[in-house]
């Protein structure tokens, strides 16, 4: 009796292995998306800003939040939901999936220099040290993404894109105003189903980290 020979079905097992894993790691090196915190108390949108990694509060469990322990009294009245607490966070070298920058703790009011690291596709661990000791972190698990690349980045490397005004972001603009931001369109794949409106949108456009990605 003839047998079917093993060795195509081991070439395409083998091939369907391949895919998978360059799947996974394809997806693997793009932090982008929204992130709930390991306590559960808000949820945080990273984005790729010209050449960094940015995060930004986009969901708070208990709205109206206020960055009432930053050092500069002028920003003590800010909205939490918006405000960037990932910064300028850059690829580290010789590491497909580790960005080193800063991070912003409200708690305290104080940056201190951070490690993000994507073990995986949907969890993405936060170190934050401060003079390389009394290191702590937590581990944040993803809610959705990865997302489409800013359109501000493209503006930022095209002159001709340059001349073509912004999209406005209206939450930001409240949010400066210490007002509580205008209910908007829901952007697809947002972050809660229960709240069907994105009130922070794209992130780069963002004042505090467009000033500082440009």
């Amino acid at each position: 009796m003839l047998q079917s020979p093993r060795f195509p079905k081991r070439i395409l097992a083998y091939c369907g292995f391949v895919l998978a894993v360059s799947m996974t790691q394809a997806m693997a090196g793009d932090p982008t998306g929204d992130w709930r915190v390991e306590d559960g108390v808000a949820n945080i949108r990273v984005a790729a800003c010209h050449g960094s990694m940015w995060g930004a509060v986009a969901w708070e469990k208990t709205p109206g939040g206020r960055d009432k322990n930053n050092p500069d009294a002028a920003k003590r009245s800010r909205l939490t939901l918006g405000m960037p607490i990932l910064l300028d966070m850059k690829k580290k070298k010789g590491s497909a999936d580790q960005w080193e920058g800063k991070i912003y703790n409200a708690k305290d009011g104080k940056f201190y220099d951070s490690t993000m690291t994507l073990n995986n596709p949907n969890e993405l661990e936060i170190e934050g040290c401060v003079l390389g000791i009394l290191c702590g972190g937590q581990t944040w698990t993803r809610l959705s993404g990865p997302i489409p690349s800013s359109p501000s980045n493209s503006a930022a490397s095209d002159p001709a894109a340059k001349s073509v005004p912004a999209a406005k972001t209206p939450s930001v603009a409240a949010k400066n105003a210490g007002k509580a931001p205008p209910k908007t369109a829901g952007q697809k794949g947002a972050a809660e189903s229960a709240t069907p409106t994105d009130p922070v949108g794209d992130i780069c456009l963002i004042p505090d980290i467009a000033r500082t990605a440009h």
